[in-house]
């Protein structure tokens, strides 16, 4: 009888290895499909972080920073989904700044570069790429300021080629 056991023993445990391994790929998959056939992603990031580093002359100056790593929102507003970690340089003095800033979500990172303007007026960023089940995206994401006040808050509203 033991002789039996530790084989059967043995072939059982593989047996649950592989079926876990299964279900892994599958919800990997579900989630890639998910991607596939939604083709916009839209979170609300919470600005809470923003910081002006002062590099070059005293004040508002062409080469200033603004770094961030903001918690991100579902679409409603209700549920944390991930966060954001990026940097802006000040490329026109009180107009605007040049970012390129990563999002972290369940699943994958979507990467993305492009102006942020100071009058809060939205704009397009590129999408430069993704990991995970963002893996080759590309496509374009829109900034909007919101909030209470204005700019505390901003949608991400990725389109996804």
């Amino acid at each position: 009888m033991r002789k039996f056991f530790i084989p059967i023993s043995i072939a059982a445990l593989l047996a649950l290895v592989i079926a876990a391994v299964s279900l892994t790929s599958l919800h990997t998959d579900v989630q890639a499909a998910r991607v596939e056939h939604d083709r916009v992603v839209h979170v609300v990031e919470h600005a809470i972080t923003d910081t002006v580093v002062d590099v070059g002359p005293k004040g508002d100056s062409v080469g200033d920073l603004l770094p961030f790593a903001n918690p991100v929102f579902d679409a409603a507003n209700k549920h944390k989904v991930g966060s954001d970690n990026g940097n802006c340089v000040r490329t026109v003095v009180g107009t605007a700044y040049e970012c390129t800033w990563t999002t972290l979500l369940t699943g994958g990172q979507i990467t993305v570069e492009g102006p942020y303007y100071d009058s809060g007026a939205d704009s397009m960023l590129a999408i430069t790429g993704g990991t995970g089940i963002y893996k080759n995206v590309h496509g374009e994401m829109r900034l909007h300021a919101r909030g209470n006040p204005v700019g505390s808050e901003y949608d991400f509203i990725f389109n996804l080629d």
